[in-house]
């Protein structure tokens, strides 16, 4: 059974919510208090970052980008930068994607989960990462009142590597420990709805289950390491009989983020595609204005 929500962490004041919800300056949430589990040590160790990317994440976050309480409508993005799990592309694949969500009122929160391709690295996707990313929903959905926002209808946007660890937690079940100690692990991680831009290859499951969250795709067919995976993912949408949008544009390559440097006009005004998709399904309209 999907556990939305938990009374025990729905129980915020007032005071609490009109004090967060609406706040413009981005902030961080690190999805443990303590560290993540077994690697508490390794908590306070800096992380790097330089130019477009971020490396030595061993306390992963969120970070928190709310819309204007005027415009916020209750929907909510985990965003999931690329970077082929040795770097995340952070500000282009991160930053400029919740700042565009934030303009259409959905919350956002950048993920930095840890890197399990980088040197040296203790960390293994199907197990790290994959905790990082079931982490960082529940969490999101943890502060639902806080941060105004509706928890059924809090999805996931990855680029490249970052479309794989979606992949990790949305064709699960996602539900959480009713028996965990703490009530975030209760809660369910599992998307609603996903976002998949050039996504990777990796974790795609041999079948779609019936109930995988509804899926918008996007890359350009000259992109050799991942035009394939959208093609595959679309196909096996429609033999499962998801509703699933795809958008494969002739050239662009890889990596071309937010579409912002690129010189297509298609790739610069793609975005407005995910837009128009999260409106087409309902997931902009705010219960107030539903009634």
């Amino acid at each position: 059974m999907k556990t939305i929500y938990c009374a025990a962490i729905a129980v915020i004041s007032a005071f609490a919510y009109q004090a967060t919800y609406g706040q413009t300056k981005p902030y961080v949430v690190a999805l443990w208090e303590n560290g993540a589990p077994g690697f508490e040590k390794r908590k306070n160790e800096p992380e790097q970052a330089k130019d477009w990317w971020v490396k030595n994440i061993h306390n992963p976050s969120i970070t928190v980008f709310l819309p204007e309480k005027e415009k916020a409508n209750g929907a909510a993005v985990v965003i999931c930068p690329g970077g082929g799990h040795r770097e995340l592309v952070y500000n282009a694949e991160g930053v400029d994607a919740a700042e565009y969500f934030n303009s259409l009122g959905v919350a956002a929160f950048v993920l930095k989960y840890r890197l399990a391709r980088e040197p040296n690295s203790p960390y293994k996707i199907e197990t790290d990462v994959k905790a990082d990313a079931y982490r960082a929903m529940r969490l999101v959905r943890s502060h639902a009142l806080e941060w105004g926002i509706d928890p059924s209808r809090v999805g996931m946007l990855g680029f490249s590597a970052g479309g794989e660890v979606v992949a990790l937690v949305a064709y699960g079940d996602g539900d959480g420990d009713v028996n965990a100690k703490d009530p975030v692990d209760r809660l369910n991680g599992k998307p609603d709805f996903q976002m998949l831009i050039y996504p990777g290859p990796s974790f795609i499951p041999e079948t779609i289950p019936s109930d995988a969250p509804p899926a918008f795709l996007l890359a350009a067919n000259d992109d050799v390491c991942c035009s394939g995976s959208v093609v595959e993912l679309l196909n096996k949408y429609r033999k499962a009989n998801v509703p699933v949008e795809v958008h494969l544009y002739s050239q662009g390559k890889h990596a071309f983020n937010m579409g912002k440097r690129s010189q297509l006009n298609s790739l610069k005004t793609f975005p407005d595609r995910m837009g128009d998709w999260l409106n087409d399904n309902g997931y902009l309209v705010s219960r107030k204005q539903s009634h």
